[in-house]
C-alpha cells in the first residue's frame, strides 16, 4: 500500500473516530466502544482492510497502555488517593488474582459444557481468565471523567487507583501462566509466584526512584525551549517503561508509579505538560481501540456467542462482586453500597484485548479462540456496564450532583461572586533561596499560583524557570487563605497582604 494511501485511510479513521467520540458523549454510549466498531467496520469483514499482524498490534497496545498508564498517575493526586490507597492497593493486587482464580473456574465449566470439541484445560482456561483479571484503565479513565461522575466517599480515587495499578498484576499473570503452559516438565508454581512477587516489587522501586530523578533532572535542567518540556517528560515515560523492562521488573508498574511521583511533584512547565498528556492518552486510546478493532473478524464472534455471554455475565454479576466483598471484607465502616458500585465498574476494555494478544505471539493451543471470547467479553462489559455507570451511581445514591436543578444556557458559577480564590502576595527571602532559586522550588501549596513577579518597580509573569531574588514581590492566586498561611508561618515567609 502506497503512503499516501495509507496516510488517506488513517486520517479517514481519525476523523470518523472523533465523530465517533462526539457521539459519545451525546448519547451516553462510551467513546473506546465505538472506536472499537469504527475498528471492526473498516476491518477484513467490513470495508476490507486486512490487518493480521499481532507482532504489531502487541506493540502498539504497548506503547498505548504505557502512555494511558503514566497519564493516569500524573493525574492523579495523592491527597485524594491517601484515605483509599489500602482498598485500591488490595484490590489491584489480591482482586486481580481472585478474580483470575474465579473466573477461571467458571470458564472451564462454561467451556466444558458449551464447547467439549474445543478441548480447553484449567490452565487454558486460568491463561485466559487472567487476560481479563484487571479493570480496564483507557476504559475506567475515559469513562469517568467524559461523564464528569461526581462520586461520594472518594469512590472516583478508588477506581482510577485500582485500574491504573492492577493491569501490572493481571500481566504479570498472562506471562506466567503462558510460561507455565509451555514448560515441558510438570509447572513450578513457588518459582512463578517468586518471580511474580520479584517482578512488582522491582517496578515499584524503579518507578518511584527514577520518577524523583525524572522531577530532579527536569527542573535542574535548562532546555531554552519551553516547547520541549512535555517531550523531556514523555521522555522519562518511555524511559521508566523500557528501563524497568531491562532490569526484570514490571515495566507497566512502575510508569503508573513514576507517573504519580512526577505528577505530585513541582516541575517546570507542570501545566502544559499535564495538557500534553492528556491529548497524548487520548490519541494512545484512539490508535489503540482502532488497530484491535482492525484485528478482529466479526464473523468468528458469532459462533461464540453463547459461550461468550455466559462468560461476560459470570464475571459480571458473580467473579466481580465476590472479589469485590472479599478483599474489602476487612474495612468494615466502608458502605454495602459503595462495594456493590465497585463491583459493577469491572470495565474491560482494550488491556484484556491486548494481553490476549500475548498467546498469539506465543503460540499457544487456541489462542485464536481465547482471543475472539476476550473480544466478545469486553464488548458486553463496555455496551452493559460502560454504559449504566452514571445510572448505576444514581441508583446507589452516590453521585454527589443528585438533586441538582440543571439551568439550559446558564452556568452553575457567578465568576464575579463565588469564585473563592483570593490574591496574596509574599516576599522573597534568602531561606526560601536555599532550596533553589527557581520559582519551581519555592515551596507553595498545591492550589497556588505565581501569577507575576514585581522586581525593581516592573512586573513580569514568571515561569518554573524564572531565578528569584531576594526582594522579589510575587503575586499568587490559591483556593484556600488558610492553608496558604499556614505554610507561609511555617517557612517564616514575609506576607504582604
Amino acid at each position: 500500500m502506497q503512503i499516501e494511501i495509507a496516510l488517506l485511510i488513517l486520517s479517514v479513521l481519525f476523523f470518523l473516530s472523533i465523530l465517533a467520540g462526539k457521539a459519545s458523549s451525546r448519547f451516553g454510549v462510551p467513546a473506546l466502544l465505538l472506536f472499537l466498531a469504527v475498528g471492526m467496520l473498516w476491518g477484513s469483514d467490513g470495508l476490507g482492510i486486512r490487518f493480521e499482524d499481532v507482532h504489531i498490534a502487541q506493540s502498539i497496545g504497548t506503547v498505548a497502555l504505557c502512555i494511558i498508564l503514566f497519564s493516569g498517575g500524573m493525574d492523579t493526586r495523592f491527597s485524594e488517593v491517601r484515605p483509599i490507597i489500602a482498598q485500591g492497593v488490595v484490590l489491584a493486587t489480591v482482586g486481580v488474582l481472585l478474580t483470575a482464580i474465579m473466573t477461571g473456574a467458571l470458564i472451564w465449566l462454561i467451556l466444558g459444557m458449551t464447547m467439549q470439541s474445543a478441548g480447553i484445560g484449567v490452565l487454558t482456561s486460568l491463561l485466559l481468565a487472567s487476560t481479563m483479571s484487571s479493570t480496564d484503565s483507557a476504559s475506567v479513565f475515559s469513562i469517568l471523567r467524559s461523564k464528569g461522575l461526581r462520586l461520594k466517599n472518594n469512590l472516583r480515587p478508588m477506581l482510577e487507583l485500582e485500574s491504573g495499578s492492577n493491569d501490572p498484576m493481571a500481566y504479570v499473570l498472562v506471562i506466567t501462566m503462558i510460561g507455565l503452559i509451555q514448560m515441558d516438565a510438570a509447572p513450578n508454581y513457588w518459582l512463578a509466584g517468586g518471580l511474580l512477587l520479584l517482578q512488582l516489587s522491582i517496578g515499584l522501586v524503579a518507578g518511584y526512584l527514577l520518577g524523583k530523578l525524572a522531577v530532579i533532572t527536569i527542573n535542574r535542567i535548562n532546555i531554552g525551549n519551553d516547547s520541549l518540556y512535555p517531550i523531556l517528560v514523555f521522555t522519562f515515560c518511555i524511559f521508566i517503561f523500557s528501563i524497568t523492562h531491562f532490569i526484570k521488573g514490571n515495566g507497566f508498574l512502575a510508569v503508573y508509579v513514576g507517573g504519580l511521583v512526577i505528577g505530585n511533584s513541582k516541575f517546570v512547565r507542570k501545566r502544559s505538560s499535564l495538557n500534553f498528556f492528556d491529548g497524548l492518552a487520548w490519541i494512545s486510546q484512539l490508535v489503540m481501540f482502532l488497530t484491535l478493532g482492525l484485528l478482529v473478524n466479526p464473523k468468528e464472534l458469532l459462533p461464540l456467542a453463547i459461550p461468550g455471554l455466559l462468560i461476560s455475565l459470570s464475571m459480571i454479576f458473580i467473579a466481580r462482586p465476590l472479589t469485590v466483598f472479599l478483599c474489602l471484607l476487612p474495612f468494615r465502616k466502608m458502605p454495602i453500597r459503595d462495594k456493590a458500585y465497585v463491583s459493577w465498574v469491572g470495565l474491560r476494555g482494550a488491556v484484556p484485548i491486548i494481553f490476549a494478544i500475548f498467546p498469539l505471539v506465543a503460540d499457544v493451543p487456541h489462542a485464536r479462540l481465547m482471543f475472539n471470547i476476550v473480544f466478545f467479553c469486553t464488548l458486553v462489559s463496555l455496551i452493559l456496564q460502560g454504559t449504566s455507570l452514571a445510572v448505576v451511581a444514581q441508583w446507589l445514591h452516590l453521585d454527589e450532583r443528585q438533586g441538582r436543578s440543571k439551568d439550559s444556557g446558564e452556568t452553575e458559577v457567578d465568576l464575579l461572586t463565588d469564585i473563592k480564590s483570593i490574591a496574596t502576595e509574599i516576599e522573597v527571602t534568602a531561606s526560601i533561596l536555599e532550596k533553589g532559586n527557581k520559582l519551581v522550588y519555592l515551596p507553595l501549596p498545591d492550589d497556588a499560583l505565581a501569577v507575576l513577579v514585581k522586581r525593581g518597580g516592573k512586573y513580569f509573569a514568571p515561569t518554573g524557570t524564572t531565578i528569584l531574588k531576594e526582594k522579589d514581590i510575587i503575586l499568587l492566586i490559591a483556593d484556600n487563605h488558610a492553608d496558604l498561611m499556614a505554610t507561609y508561618q511555617q517557612l517564616g515567609v514575609y506576607n504582604l497582604k
